[in-house]
């Protein structure tokens, strides 16, 4: 059964007019179990878990700013949002999430986040609506479980993954992978160990033959025994944030390329959703849930 960590806590209030659309963490799972396909048993609830995950990730001085609430003004601007101690504990429990569902993903092949794929968290500090970077603290979770050796970061989002690029910059056994656009935020880019910057209003099909060409190629010279998928659609034309153009049945093939590719070749695959800023929450919510639609159509 497909397993997706989902917690009320994901939908966090905002100020209004605030441009992050925090109801999609709520409208998601109910389109999901709208439709059917999902049912309640395929989602489990995560817990904020011991502090001593988030040490292998992120500097602890940076960790307890934000446990005490205590991030300097300048810092927080740079979060976009404004600290609470709610804010952090959402966070927290969105990498609970990531972490519950490797073992999911050994198990059935497939687990996802509603949440996650924070990668505008740095080791010492946040930005672009990221505080703690689930997929980072993750991989080391799993490899400290010895569940996994080399593993592999496949960053699809519109933004570079520029914090996991930098927590990862010295660590051989994470491969950092992100395909993203040339144009967009973050303005400066850290160096993954691979990255695939995008021209303004790449297509469908540009997109879709530079992925094809890189993915298989890449799981050959490096070999993960595992996958971290971050599945933005922030990749869409309508997106308001994003400077590519991909359709919606552009950013579907994408995501049924990568988990097809994951599934036979068996390598275990944890999703985390990443942004989404159409104008149109529908938009939003039909394009993440194309990742669903697949991963059961695939796998189950």
């Amino acid at each position: 059964m497909l397993k997706i960590a989902y917690h009320e806590i994901y939908n966090h209030p905002l100020p209004d007019n605030h441009r992050f659309p925090m109801m999609k963490y709520d409208l998601l799972p109910q389109q999901l179990l709208h439709e059917g396909t999902c049912v309640e048993a395929n989602f489990f609830t995560p817990e904020i878990p011991n502090n001593k995950h988030f040490f292998s990730v992120h500097t602890p001085e940076y960790f307890f700013d934000l446990l005490n609430i205590t991030l300097s003004k300048r810092d927080e601007r740079k979060v976009g949002f404004p600290l609470t101690e709610q804010l952090v504990a959402r966070e927290m429990i969105i990498a609970d999430g990531t972490m519950k569902a490797t073992h999911y993903a050994l198990e059935n092949g497939i687990a996802m986040n509603i949440a996650g794929g924070t990668h505008h968290a740095f080791s010492d500090r946040g930005e672009g609506f990221c505080l703690l970077n689930d997929q980072a603290v993750a991989a080391k979770y799993l490899q400290q479980q010895k569940l996994a050796n080399k593993i592999l970061i496949v960053d699809l989002d519109v933004h570079q993954g520029n914090g996991t690029a930098e927590i990862f910059s010295n660590d051989d056994s994470v491969f950092t992978f992100s395909m993203h656009g040339k144009s967009n935020y973050p303005f400066h880019k850290e160096q993954s160990d691979l990255d695939i910057p995008l021209e303004n209003n790449t297509s469908d099909n540009e997109f879709l033959s530079v992925l094809k060409k890189t993915l298989p190629e890449l799981i050959k010279t490096e070999q993960p025994d595992f996958i971290f998928y971050q599945s933005g659609v922030d990749i869409l034309a309508s997106d308001k944030l994003g400077k590519l153009s991909l359709s919606l049945e552009g950013c579907k093939e994408r995501d049924r390329f990568v988990l097809q590719t994951c599934y036979d070749e068996e390598i275990p695959v944890v999703c985390s959703m990443g942004g989404g800023y159409s104008e149109d929450l529908k938009i939003i919510v039909e394009a993440h849930a194309n990742t669903y639609r697949l991963a059961q159509e695939i796998y189950f």
